[in-house]
């Protein structure tokens, strides 16, 4: 078993407005930045490995982590929200109304146009999870919202047509267990990462 830790990047201009972000390649904002220079990894992580999406702003969470060797990886990257990208969820439930509805209460199935469905994310994650070792140092990954719950998905069953009991935390990392042929199994939501002083 190897432990699997997920951390979601620091706040953007794009999260502070609530417009969903998705590929769109957003940095961090002076909040933002601030914010994870407030967070300290639990001590159990000092010889953790490090991998990170793509994007600006989780390589830039990952760099002020003072996280070293960094590997880049592509399933890490966040859903693609194709059309709706820069769009806030409350315009689109006023615009499409009925249809965003509809749309929404299809789980795994949701999916803008021309984007990502959670179920296409999860895919991609437990392809990329399948050719991990499952023994050795935990890998810490800097990612997305919806990769994280995606992992979430993979690790619960959890179909996303309702909430899950307990929302994800900004300021956390998820602690999750990888075992044989990429068997995923949730360890501890919302770990703070807050300094307590």
């Amino acid at each position: 078993m190897r432990e699997i830790v997920l951390i979601r990047h620091g706040l953007t201009p794009w999260n502070e407005a609530g417009r969903m972000q998705g590929r769109t390649d957003v940095p961090l904002s002076p909040e933002g930045i601030a914010q994870v220079r407030r967070w300290r990894l639990p001590r159990g992580l000092a010889r953790a490995q490090w991998a990170t999406s793509p994007l600006c702003r989780a390589r830039h969470t990952a760099r002020l982590l003072n996280a070293r060797e960094v590997r880049v990886v592509d399933a890490l990257v966040e859903m693609d929200w194709g059309a709706w990208s820069g769009r806030t969820l409350a315009s689109l439930r006023a615009e499409l109304q009925d249809a965003m509805i509809e749309n929404e209460r299809r789980g795994l199935d949701f999916r803008p146009p021309g984007g990502e469905s959670p179920r296409m994310v999860r895919a991609r994650l437990a392809r990329w999870l399948a050719t991990l070792e499952t023994h050795g140092a935990p890998l810490c990954a800097v990612t997305h919202k919806n990769v994280i719950r995606a992992a979430l998905s993979l690790a619960t069953g959890w179909d996303l047509r309702r909430d899950y009991p307990q929302k994800l935390a900004r300021d956390a990392l998820h602690r999750f267990e990888l075992r044989p042929r990429g068997d995923l199994r949730l360890a501890a939501l919302n770990e703070s990462l807050l300094i307590r002083g």
